[in-house]
């Protein structure tokens, strides 16, 4: 059994996707941008704004859909720029804490609306 999950306070899908599916007790997160979820707009162009953005979403998401952030178990970080990872790195540690979730980090060539980070989540109960 799964169903979609959305919420408004994450941004609305922009494509043929939903902003995470729940199998089970299993939740799997769509990539989420730095995008704010009123203005559909990127936030900030540098990277550390926006890998918070995109935590931020990926958070609101989670929750609506009865978890936690330490819930999620597994994220995939893309990156345009592998230059951007320390920075990157140091804003996804403010936000896991001493939480440690499994991840990939891998560079891209592009990302929707030339964002500089996108970021999915799994998570399990």
């Amino acid at each position: 059994m799964h169903r979609p999950i959305h919420t408004d306070q994450a941004p609305a899908a922009i494509g043929p996707y939903s902003q995470a599916i729940l199998a089970n007790d299993t939740l799997y997160v769509s990539g989420q941008t730095p995008l704010i979820p009123e203005t559909m707009a990127v936030v900030a162009p540098d990277i550390v704004s926006q890998t918070r953005q995109s935590l931020k979403n990926i958070k609101a998401i989670v929750e609506a859909a009865g978890f936690t952030v330490s819930d999620i178990v597994k994220c995939t970080v893309f990156l345009k720029d592998m230059n951007d990872f320390a920075a990157m790195n140091g804003e996804y540690l403010a936000f896991f804490g001493a939480h440690k979730p499994a991840r990939s980090t891998v560079e891209v060539a592009r990302l929707p609306k030339d964002v500089r980070v996108e970021i999915d989540a799994v998570c399990v109960r």
